[in-house]
């Protein structure tokens, strides 16, 4: 970016948002920041749209404090003249973390509304004084919908900007509605900025209903491509069964004083492999975040921010937005579900140009993903070998089943990993390439270091030579919480007794049987049902049969006689006959 163009732009910002970019050492704008500031300055609505870590958040703060800090008259403690709108509480926390150093030599307050607090502690925050709101959705139609003791739906009237930050991911988990909800109680005389990395067909449809004419912006990298410049992006070819040993041995083979992100594509998934990348790596802060947190991932998220070197094992709730100081390598130990979240998942390194690095890793069968990223994506990666020794994998394994021998939570987790990632395998949005079929069942069980394989519908008629069962009794593994093993071993006092698992619900209580047994009798309700169906049907149609009249057979007679008739219409035709002669013929 020229200067003279960073010259044009800090003219028509107020001297206090300027000397506060001073002080924060921001020298010059970045493209997606010289395009949008000046649109949303001047009055007009903005869809814009740039590669991750492009300095999208600058680019709507600068214009907001800007447009609040220009308005003659002053605002008052509870009136609300800005809202951010974000898809996580993670990035919502990042976008107010930088707004409160731009907020320090002014008289505007934020309220930041995220989930992981009691609606009274938001309603507290909200009568110190509000002008700016920052919040994810969820929490912000609550808010609007349920807080009586603050008349929020009044403070919005004066609403100057509304920004949708990371606005497709917005969509993808499901917003639209809220959203909906939220503009309900907006005025339409507002200014509105939208803000994303990808567009998509929902996007363009929220583009209509929610801006009035806005001005598309859309920076791209010279190289047209999705991720940034400097951002180095590899994968590698595994095999199933050596998989989470190879991600391990690549983690070693860099040093642990680095900093990662490992992306995982389940819940279940993160809380297993965390304690197994701790066990497997002593030496290293491991740190694990996914959705299903909630007190405890603000905590974590701003520990890892601060840490010079670690690994953090997550879902994609950190793939958005969020802006991690100085992450060397980012690690995806699956094709994530959609193409997009790939890019996202890249962008977290890389960022603002900084250099970074990004590695896949891929099973045998899955080697069509790399062409379908270039294509869909236009993100090229190159190869890196990653040789494990067999005695390395074999260490994985040991680590991995001692773990779920020593606590039965650790057994719990493990299956609950293994099911969890066999079904999002199986919704993946690539299922034309990433086929569930082609997986090796065995193998993958191998890598998670499963005792035994679970009971589950997808492993029916699948080859799983590839598994060795370890021998042990997977009922006499103990829970190291004395309370639950206690609790267990009445329950397996009363399996053993009944031959029924007891459960609180007694409607999903069963009874345990082999799976061929529990077909045969599902098979034979089917068939009595289906005999049922078709006596069901036989009465009904007897009850509804009309009467069917017996046709009788033409004699000679009958044949002579409509010969007779048709020879007298043809000569009443053919006007051989009077009218007369023929009624008289026929007895009319």
């Amino acid at each position: 970016m020229e200067k003279r163009k960073w010259k044009d732009l800090e003219s028509k910002l107020s001297d206090t948002v300027v000397k506060t970019l001073e002080e924060l050492k921001f020298t010059y704008p970045t493209p997606i920041q010289a395009a949008c500031i000046p649109i949303l300055l001047n009055g007009k609505d903005v869809a814009a749209e740039a590669v991750t870590g492009s300095g999208k958040t600058l680019a709507f703060l600068i214009p907001l404090l800007d447009l609040l800090q220009r308005r003659e008259d002053q605002w008052k403690k509870i009136e609300i003249g800005g809202i951010v709108i974000s898809p996580t509480r993670e990035l919502a926390t990042q976008i107010s973390e930088i707004l409160e150093k731009f907020l320090v030599k002014t008289t505007l307050k934020q309220v930041l509304l995220v989930g992981g607090t009691t609606l009274k502690e938001d309603i507290a925050s909200l009568k110190k004084g509000v002008n700016i709101i920052v919040a994810t959705p969820g929490r912000l139609d609550d808010v609007l919908t349920n807080c009586k003791d603050v008349n929020l739906v009044a403070s919005v009237k004066s609403l100057e900007l509304l920004v949708l930050d990371e606005a497709d991911r917005l969509l993808d988990l499901g917003f639209s509605t809220t959203l909906n909800s939220i503009f309900s109680y907006l005025p339409r005389q507002r200014r509105t900025g939208l803000f994303s990395a990808t567009q998509t067909k929902e996007l363009q449809q929220l583009i209509r209903a929610g801006l009035r004419n806005p001005t598309l912006v859309s920076i791209k990298e010279k190289s047209c491509v999705s991720t940034p410049l400097l951002l180095s992006n590899y994968y590698t070819i595994v095999s199933a069964e050596s998989k989470q040993a190879s991600l391990i041995h690549f983690i070693i083979s860099k040093g642990t004083s680095l900093k990662y992100m490992v992306f995982f594509s389940t819940c279940a998934c993160v809380d297993y492999f965390s304690h197994i990348l701790k066990s497997m790596l002593p030496g290293a802060k491991v740190l694990a975040l996914h959705g299903k947190m909630k007190g405890k991932r603000h905590k974590i998220f701003d520990e890892f921010r601060q840490i010079d070197c670690g690994i953090l094992v997550c879902t994609d709730v950190m793939a958005r937005g969020i802006d991690i100081p100085e992450v060397d390598w980012v690690l995806q130990y699956d094709p994530p579900s959609t193409a997009s979240s790939f890019v996202h998942r890249c962008g977290r390194t890389a960022r603002i140009g900084n250099e970074g690095n990004a590695l896949v890793f891929l099973l045998e069968t899955e080697d069509a993903y790399i062409d379908f990223i270039k294509r869909n994506q236009k993100v090229e990666m190159g190869e890196i070998q990653v040789e494990v020794e067999k005695n390395f994998i074999e260490k994985c394994l040991k680590c991995m089943r001692n773990l779920q021998m020593k606590d039965r939570l650790m057994f719990d987790k493990a299956n609950r990993a293994f099911v969890s990632y066999i079904q999002s395998y199986n919704k993946h949005e690539c299922n034309l390439i990433l086929r569930l079929k082609d997986l090796d069942f065995g193998g993958i069980a191998m890598s998670f270091g499963l005792l035994q394989m679970p009971k589950m519908p997808e492993l029916r008629g699948r080859d799983l030579s590839v598994f060795c069962e370890a021998n042990v009794d997977v009922n006499k593994i103990a829970y190291r919480d004395k309370q639950r093993e206690v609790k267990r071993l009445e329950k397996l006092s009363i399996y053993h007794d009944t031959g029924i698992w007891p459960s609180k619900d007694k409607r999903r209580a069963k009874q345990s049987e082999p799976w061929s047994e529990a077909k045969k009798k599902k098979m034979e309700r089917l068939e009595k049902r289906g005999k049922k169906k078709e006596k069901r049907n036989k009465r009904i149609e007897t009850a509804n049969a009309k009467p069917v009249k017996k046709k009788r057979k033409a004699t000679l007679e009958d044949i002579e006689e409509l010969a007779r008739d048709i020879a007298l219409i043809k000569k009443l035709k053919r006007k051989k006959i009077s009218q007369e002669d023929f009624d008289e013929a026929f007895g009319v």
